[in-house]
């Protein structure tokens, strides 16, 4: 995208999990942001090509809006434990682009826990996180 470029204000990028168990909040982030006459997008829908780290920052770039759900954040059941850092990555470069390029790009996040993200990535401090305080 050129960087002059103006995102498209009615857009909205999701950086969601894309598992059959998140199938209803999926659901759910489409038909709300619907509701308020915003479009979803997800790089389910970018075509492939070129390097998959240009094709999310071009998609974060090309809409007003994300919306970052970090609920899904854990370790992996696989040896060695570990969780992956897609989601959250995909978070920094929003703020990246927000910070790089003000009054363009609006982000959100979302944690199954209050205080989760601020324990795990205590450099968003200061940010608003909406928490689903899901149970386990």
């Amino acid at each position: 995208m050129a960087a002059n470029r103006r995102p498209n204000p009615r857009a909205a990028s999701l950086n969601i999990p894309y598992d059959p168990e998140f199938v209803d909040l999926f659901l759910a982030y489409i038909a709300s942001l619907a509701v308020y006459g915003l479009t979803p997008r997800a790089t389910l829908e970018v075509p492939g090509g070129a390097r998959r780290l240009d094709r999310i920052i071009e998609l974060i770039q090309s809409c007003g809006y994300s919306f970052h759900d970090l609920s899904r954040v854990e370790l992996d059941a696989a040896i060695p434990p570990t969780p992956r850092f897609n989601m959250p990555f995909e978070l920094g470069l929003a703020v990246a682009c927000d910070w790089l390029r003000p009054n363009r790009h609006t982000w959100f996040v979302m944690e199954s826990e209050n205080r989760r993200l601020l324990k795990s990535l205590s450099d968003l401090g200061g940010t608003d996180v909406l928490a689903k305080d899901r149970a386990r």
